[in-house]
C-alpha cells in the first residue's frame, strides 16, 4: 500500500511539474501601428511576430522584425527602415516583461477574459524603456489569444523626423498587439 501511495504520489508531482513550466508560443502574432495627423495617416502591420508566454514564471515576451512591417506605400516603408527605425542597425523591436504580482497565479483553463498588468522593458531603435500596459488574455474553446493597445513617444526612442515632414508625423504613435491563438509547447 505504501509503494502505491508512493507511486501516486510520484506521478502527481510529476504531473504538476508539467503545468508549472507549461510554455505558450506564437510565430504568427500581429503588431501595427498608427499615426494621424490632420496632413497624413500613417499605419503598418506586422504578422510575423513571435511571442512567448512562460507560465511558470509569469513572464511574457515578443520580438518582431523592423523590416517586415508592411505599408500601403513602398515609400512610406523605404523611409520608415532607412531613416527613422534604421532597420540595418537595430534591426528589432523586443518586449520582455512579468505580469503583476496582483494577477498571479495565471489561469487558462476556463472560457474567461483576464485583464492582466504587464510590466516590462520595450527595446526599439536601440532604446530599452520600462513599460506597464493592460493586455486581455482570453480562453476561448480552449483557444488562448491576447491583445493590448499603448502608446509611445518617438522621443523617448530617440527616432527622430525631419522638419521637412514633422507635421505629417504624430510624435505619439498607437500600437496594437494581437496574437489570435497561442500554443502550447512540449
Amino acid at each position: 500500500m505504501q509503494k502505491t501511495v508512493s507511486i501516486c504520489f510520484l506521478l502527481l508531482l510529476i504531473c504538476l511539474q508539467g503545468v508549472a513550466q507549461k510554455k505558450l508560443f506564437t510565430k504568427t502574432g500581429i503588431i501595427s501601428f498608427y499615426s494621424k495627423t490632420a496632413v497624413e495617416k500613417i499605419e503598418a502591420v506586422n504578422k510575423k511576430t513571435l511571442a512567448v508566454i512562460d507560465v511558470a514564471n509569469n513572464k511574457i515576451e515578443f520580438s518582431v522584425l523592423i523590416k517586415g512591417f508592411e505599408f500601403e506605400k513602398a515609400l512610406m516603408q523605404e523611409h520608415f527602415n532607412e531613416n527613422y527605425l534604421e532597420s540595418d542597425k537595430y534591426p528589432k523591436a523586443v518586449f520582455t516583461g512579468i505580469f503583476a504580482e496582483k494577477d498571479l497565479p495565471l489561469t487558462f483553463t476556463e472560457n474567461k477574459t483576464q485583464n492582466l498588468q504587464v510590466s516590462g522593458n520595450l527595446t526599439l531603435h536601440g532604446i530599452t524603456k520600462q513599460i506597464t500596459v493592460v493586455a486581455a488574455i482570453t480562453v476561448k474553446k480552449q483557444v488562448i489569444s491576447a491583445a493590448t493597445t499603448f502608446t509611445i513617444l518617438l522621443s523617448d526612442y530617440k527616432i527622430k523626423v525631419p522638419a521637412l515632414v514633422a507635421n505629417n508625423i504624430n510624435k505619439e504613435i498607437l500600437v496594437r498587439i494581437n496574437i489570435p491563438s497561442l500554443q502550447e509547447i512540449k
